[in-house]
């Protein structure tokens, strides 16, 4: 019996490889050496892409969000380079939303890293988008990649995790950033001459591309200068890790998220997994450690008459929030072990 492990993190809580780790200990707990488990950590574009695609192996010290020096991790592989950018324009970075400067902050940082890692022989690079302290159109790692004909020739895909139009990046995104009303229209009117400046300069109109306000604009700025494929981030992931050969075939295949709500379903992990073993026939056993009361898995709409059996199991349900939350890997091994003695 083959059983793929394959969920996001647990944000703030577990990462990716440690929620993966334990439902594979919950499987073997169950079916002992009658299970193979395959662990492979999951993300969409946002936070957790680099660690889910390798984890770093190169580190680079850079300019972060707010212009102090900062060390961000990065992954070269070959020819292919790894950058997310929360590593070097992250909100954390920042020091959250309190400590944010929504004006001042810059993707700077990200841009050096891209330049650094053509320059170590990157001719594909993978940009993870999720988590920035920015609302800057990508602007500042345009500039700080200049000239940009030193990039002519590498493959850019930016990992989207949201679909955003570039000009409600600050409506949208804005508040989590610490940005207040008035700064956010300031924002939306910068975003807005960007559009123009652009389209312009490099004949890329940004304005309705799907996507392209991800990261505060930085998706848009990319696919405007570095002519960048802006694509959903799972779907990136899910092609690099061998996510779908390793699902077909399968006879068990579980996955989870630290939170369930509608949008599991619109380009997520969860969703994208659920759509992924449908195809493939197998059954979808899915861990969570909350959920929005009004979801779900019976708000996901199958591909295809005939999909297997699904079955979810909350944390904070199960077991109470203290526990779910304080030992939440043992948690996830008992409903990772429950999940498959009812799938299987």
């Amino acid at each position: 019996m083959r059983v793929v492990a394959c969920p996001d993190k647990f944000r703030g809580t577990a990462s990716a490889a440690e929620v993966a780790a334990a439902i594979a200990d919950g499987v073997r707990r169950q079916f002992g050496t009658q299970a193979e488990t395959v662990c492979l950590p999951v993300a969409d574009g946002g936070e957790g892409t680099l660690e889910a695609l390798g984890g770093p192996n190169r580190t680079s010290l850079v300019i972060g969000p707010l212009r102090h020096r900062t060390e961000a991790g990065w992954r070269l592989e070959g020819d292919v380079a790894i950058v997310e950018m929360a590593c070097a324009s992250g909100l954390l970075l920042a020091g959250g939303a309190e400590g944010n400067d929504p004006l001042a902050a810059t993707t700077a940082g990200t841009g050096e890293l891209i330049a650094e890692a053509v320059a170590s022989g990157a001719r594909r690079v993978i940009v993870g988008v999720g988590g920035s302290a920015t609302t800057d159109g990508g602007l500042g790692a345009l500039d700080a990649m200049s000239p940009l004909a030193r990039l002519a020739g590498v493959s850019v895909v930016v990992a989207c995790d949201v679909r955003t139009r570039f000009c409600d990046a600050a409506r949208i995104f804005g508040p989590q950033k610490g940005a207040s009303p008035p700064q956010i229209e300031l924002l939306t009117r910068r975003l807005e001459r960007l559009v123009d400046l652009y389209r312009e300069r490099y004949g890329i109109d940004v304005g309705e591309m799907p996507g392209a306000g991800a990261a505060g604009g930085l998706a848009g700025g990319l696919a405007a200068g570095l002519r960048a494929e802006l694509a959903p981030g799972f779907d990136v992931v899910a092609t690099e890790i061998g996510l779908p050969d390793a699902i077909e075939g399968a006879d068990l295949v579980i996955t989870g998220e630290g939170r369930l709500d509608a949008s599991s379903f619109d380009g997520k992990v969860v969703g994208g997994v659920l759509e992924m073993a449908a195809e493939a026939g197998a059954p979808v056993g899915v861990v969570v450690g909350t959920r929005d009361p009004d979801t779900d898995l019976a708000d996901w709409h199958p591909p295809a008459a005939g999909t297997p059996a699904t079955s979810l199991a909350v944390l904070s349900e199960r077991y109470g929030a203290e526990r779910s939350m304080g030992d939440t890997l043992a948690a996830i091994r008992e409903a990772a072990a429950d999940l498959a003695a009812n799938l299987v």
